[in-house]
């Protein structure tokens, strides 16, 4: 198995276990982040994101990020230039790949290519091109800064698929459940039953990228039935998980 190596001026490229953690750390330069095969979810002070072989990940210049692989996960590394950072979003964001934007992106880390190259010039070119066009997925999962709030939200990250109510979560952290009510309002702008549904249909996304059936995927994750997962898979990704898993196959 191949280390991954993180450097300040070049790309890298690599294999990551099952489960695989990257600790915190930022560069001063932008950052796309490919999983050719398994998913990357990458997670900021601003949210999580989860991205499957079909997705690529930005992450702005000074943005401090942590990692996690999902599957044995092919990770491609891509440093984008500050100069030229200002022309994706100011935010972390996990965008569609297309067939053109995909090979353009993989024929770059390739190292092939002397960085400064024409040809390496005119693929960042056509990386950043199609980025800018790229559909972006929607699944921010905003993450909590108070030590009460993520005590309980740790325990859902560790079992999306726990039944708890807020109220039996408060009584093992040891906050009320009006309290973690407010904080959920407060820091998240979103219910517990909101964020509790994004975070499964994130992580339906890992699953049904990885080519899990659309049932079992929703009664590992917690739904009652497949009717109910598939109505707030479609709500939150646009399409029904039947479709998204086809499309996530084709693209591997």
């Amino acid at each position: 198995m191949t280390e991954l190596v993180y450097s300040d001026g070049d790309a890298a490229c690599g294999i990551l276990a099952h489960g695989a953690d990257i600790a915190p750390h930022f560069h001063d330069f932008g950052q796309l982040r490919y999983a050719a095969a398994g998913a990357l979810v990458t997670t900021t002070r601003a949210g999580t994101w989860v991205a499957p072989a079909n997705r690529i990940t930005w992450v702005p210049p000074f943005e401090v990020h942590s990692s996690r692989s999902h599957g044995e996960t092919d990770v491609r590394l891509l440093e984008v230039p500050a100069v030229q950072a200002g022309r994706l979003p100011a935010e972390p964001s996990v965008f569609e790949a297309s067939a053109l934007l995909r090979e353009a992106y993989l024929a770059l880390v390739a190292g092939d290519e002397p960085a400064g190259s024409p040809r390496a010039r005119l693929l960042l070119e056509v990386v950043l091109a199609e980025l800018v066009r790229a559909p972006r997925e929607p699944l921010r999962l905003p993450e909590p800064v108070s030590a009460r709030l993520k005590a309980v939200t740790d325990l859902l990250h560790a079992d999306p698929a726990c039944p708890a109510t807020l109220a039996q979560l408060g009584r093992r952290t040891g906050s009320s459940e009006r309290t973690l009510s407010r904080l959920f309002a407060a820091e998240l702008s979103m219910s517990f039953h909101q964020w509790r549904t994004l975070l499964r249909v994130q992580r339906a996304v890992l699953e049904l990228g990885a080519g899990a059936s659309v049932t079992d995927t929703a009664t590992r994750l917690g739904w009652a039935n497949p009717g109910s997962f598939i109505e707030a898979f479609t709500e939150l990704v646009g399409r029904t998980p039947g479709r998204y898993r086809s499309a996530a196959r084709a693209a591997g």
